[in-house]
């Protein structure tokens, strides 16, 4: 594989990332199982599922006033969510939401059910860096473990290629 097709699927591993419902944890081990290096796609899955989570924080504010304007209601992910709150409060909405809800979602309702920005800041870095990496460390020992061997990227360009 070229140096700028290994460069796109890496950048693709950020962006992938970035959206909500695909997300590091679930990234993590599919791209590592893909072929991919450990440690490249646990940095950069992290960093771009971080990033947009950063951003919900931050703009919490024109995010709620944004939802309160367009009459969005509660649903059954947010009741999902409030019964974590209410039995776990924000750890346990922080490190089971990102499965039941999203990592997106769960930072966005942690301030609405009465997080601190501060707060939901430090659990949810501390949620998605963890589960990617125990996903991520899952996936290659399940590798090695079932003595799996998949080229999947490099048969992908190759196919590609004249």
């Amino acid at each position: 594989m070229e140096i700028t097709e290994l460069l796109f699927v890496y950048a693709m591993v950020f962006v992938l990332s970035a959206i909500p419902f695909i997300e590091a944890l679930f990234l993590t081990p599919i791209a590592i199982l893909g072929g991919l290096s450990f440690w490249p796609v646990l940095i950069l899955a992290i960093a771009g599922n971080l990033l947009t989570v950063y951003l919900v924080i931050i703009f919490i504010d024109y995010i709620k006033a944004w939802r309160k304007k367009r009459g969005k209601e509660n649903n059954k992910r947010s009741s999902r969510a409030k019964n974590l709150w209410s039995k776990y409060g924000l750890p346990g909405l922080a490190l089971l939401g990102p499965f039941l809800v999203g990592s997106h979602l769960t930072a966005f309702l942690s301030l609405v059910f009465g997080g601190t920005k501060k707060r939901v800041f430090y659990w949810m870095t501390i949620s998605i860096a963890g589960w990617s990496l125990v996903l991520g460390i899952l996936a290659v020992f399940g590798i090695d473990w079932f003595n799996f061997d998949n080229p999947f990227i490099e048969d992908f360009f190759n196919r590609n290629t004249p």
